[in-house]
């Protein structure tokens, strides 16, 4: 496959590590990260190598959804520091020749946000309820809700006010649902986009991207209740009323304007759980540029599944012109050092055991960290090989596993409150857990009630000595995965992803070309090969090989630059990837 293009926009083939603040690093001792830990640790990000920083959110929040309920779009959530900060913050970015993305969230506000709270105070049929979605209940008083749709985090997707009415919320309670028909709506957001590029932002990821659009009144509001589950995301047809409709495109064409009013041009990338052929209408050249592919996060470990998602990724980019992401972890899913090292079950099924796994607090698979950890290490030689832009969620350059055993009391993410604890799955913070820096600011004294410490101080370094203890516990385990341990040892999966972004920017990246060929016709099925052009004048190629069989298979002549883990001579072994110049 080769594609055209004159990379003038960085982030096409850019490196981006996802930040989320309040567990990357926190300076003022109050157990939660804040932008000056961001700030503090950019040495640290620019020694890895990678080109940008995508920040989740930081806005003033409730933390009714990890920050994804936004009180104020243009502000800083105090707990994590202040406009001055974020300034600060983003010179040091830049000076460190590294990018900035900050999360836009226009699904929804916070229940908090001055203009919800003046849609409550406005009442019904006013200029201020209609920017969110109202509508009258059911029953004889209009006691019952518009329609029996449930939101994501298993409750009523409808919340009653004090007057009687009713509001949609697809997320918890907290995060009513914007109104994309009201021209305010859009005004507020293009405001916002401003703000951030006015303040150096070089880019944006668009949450719930697939959902601005919606419409309610195609048809009564019980039959599209019945028809169209809130669950049923994908929207093949275009007539789902929720999710990935044809008008959410105008919308982003529209801040497409936006983004060229800079130079050089912003971008974002899209959060768009879609059908793979509507991927590329997220982005197109002008629309939103990126889209993230959830086809490769969501691969197993065997060859077809990744071979499935990075063709289908691939022919996203062709068709819109622009190229493809490659993800494996963020906030929202189980870590894949922990993934790659559960059972292999048919793809139908692999929800359910991961989730059956966070609940059972990972006794009811056994986890191979060992196997995972050697998988992870192939994976990401995969990733970094292939054109277009690789997303790393902090702490994978750590090999950080999953944390399923925090304790039910502990947890803070809404997918735990809304279910029984006995039927459902604990949610997302088990990837969510602050990183851990510092070997030897362990917890203190030697003794501990159970694996986490409890009644203990000491944070691995995440917080300043003698701090509150973090907002999520980290287990006693952390301490072999701390970075000052990891920067040591010459064989860590920190050091591999040093090495690997070292040689991507060196023999792939300046090249500035999408070239990319299959070169599987000498290996089983068992076997993703590819190659890509050289950044010099050589005429070699980069060749990637990853064995996912069970036996050794031999590689062809040539110069090896990079193993995932040792082995010796030209056999590569099981669940072990390689990088070549051949």
């Amino acid at each position: 496959m080769t594609q055209n293009n004159t990379f003038d926009d960085w982030w096409k083939q850019a490196v981006v590590y996802q930040v989320y603040p309040r567990s990357f690093k926190d300076m003022n001792g109050d157990g939660l990260g804040d932008i000056a830990g961001v700030t503090d640790r950019m040495p640290y990000l620019q020694a890895l190598g990678i080109d940008a920083i995508w920040l989740s959110p930081f806005y003033p929040s409730e933390l009714a959804d990890g920050g994804y309920d936004v009180i104020d779009y243009r502000n800083i959530d105090p707990r994590l520091g202040t406009l001055d900060d974020f300034d600060a913050m983003i010179d040091a970015a830049h000076h460190a020749g590294i990018k900035v993305i900050v999360d836009i969230v226009p699904n929804h506000t916070s229940d908090h946000h001055e203009w919800f709270e003046a849609a409550l105070a406005a009442g019904r049929g006013s200029a201020e309820r209609d920017r969110y979605i109202f509508r009258e209940g059911r029953g004889e008083h209009g006691e019952l809700p518009p329609n029996d749709w449930q939101s994501l985090f298993g409750e009523s997707a409808w919340q009653q006010v004090e007057d009687g009415q009713w509001y949609l919320h697809l997320f918890t309670k907290e995060q009513p649902d914007l109104n994309w028909d009201n021209p305010d709506v859009h005004e507020e957001f293009k405001k916002t986009l401003r703000f951030w590029s006015d303040r150096g932002v070089d880019g944006f990821r668009i949450d719930v991207a697939h959902g601005l659009a919606k419409n309610l009144d195609a048809a009564p509001l019980e039959v599209l209740g019945a028809q169209y589950p809130v669950q049923q995301i994908e929207n093949a047809d275009g007539n789902h009323p929720l999710w990935d409709r044809p008008e959410v495109h105008k919308i982003y064409r529209e801040w497409n304007e936006v983004f060229r009013e800079y130079e050089p041009h912003r971008f974002a990338v899209a959060e768009a759980w879609v059908v793979p052929e509507h991927q590329y209408l997220y982005s197109r050249e002008d629309e939103l540029g990126q889209v993230f592919n959830f086809e490769f996060s969501g691969a197993q470990w065997t060859a077809a599944d990744f071979r499935k998602a990075i063709t289908e990724g691939l022919r996203a980019a062709d068709e819109s012109g622009s190229t493809t992401t490659w993800v494996m972890s963020n906030h929202d899913m189980p870590r894949h050092a922990t993934r790659y090292g559960l059972p292999t079950v048919p793809a139908n099924t692999v929800n359910q055991l991961v989730s059956d796994w966070l609940l059972r607090n990972g006794t009811t698979y056994i986890e191979d960290r060992e196997l995972g950890n050697r998988r992870s290490r192939a994976a990401i030689l995969m990733e970094l090989g292939l054109p277009g832009s690789v997303y790393v969620y902090q702490g994978e350059e750590l090999g950080l596993p999953e944390v399923a055993t925090i304790p039910w009391d502990r947890l803070e993410d809404p997918v735990a409150f809304n279910t029984n604890h006995g039927t459902a799955e604990k949610g997302r913070d088990g990837c969510r857990v602050p990183l851990p820096w510092n070997s030897t600011d362990m917890p203190q004294p030697a003794e501990w009630s159970d694996e986490f410490g409890e009644g203990t101080t000491g944070t691995f370094g995440f917080s300043p000595a003698h701090a509150d203890a973090p907002h999520l516990p980290q287990p006693l385990w952390f301490k072999q995965f701390c970075a000052d341990i990891e920067s040591e040892d010459d064989s860590s999966m920190l050091n591999l992803y040093r090495r690997a972004l070292a040689l991507r920017q060196s023999l792939l990246t300046s090249t500035h070309s999408l070239d990319f060929t299959w070169n599987n016709d000498d290996y089983s099925d068992q076997v993703i090969a590819y190659s890509r052009p050289i950044a010099d004048e050589s005429g070699d190629r980069f060749a990637c090989f990853i064995n996912f069989g069970k036996e050794s298979i031999t590689l062809p002549n040539g110069e090896i630059l990079l193993k995932s883990s040792p082995f010796m001579g030209y056999e590569l072994p099981t669940d072990t990837a390689v990088w070549m110049r051949v």
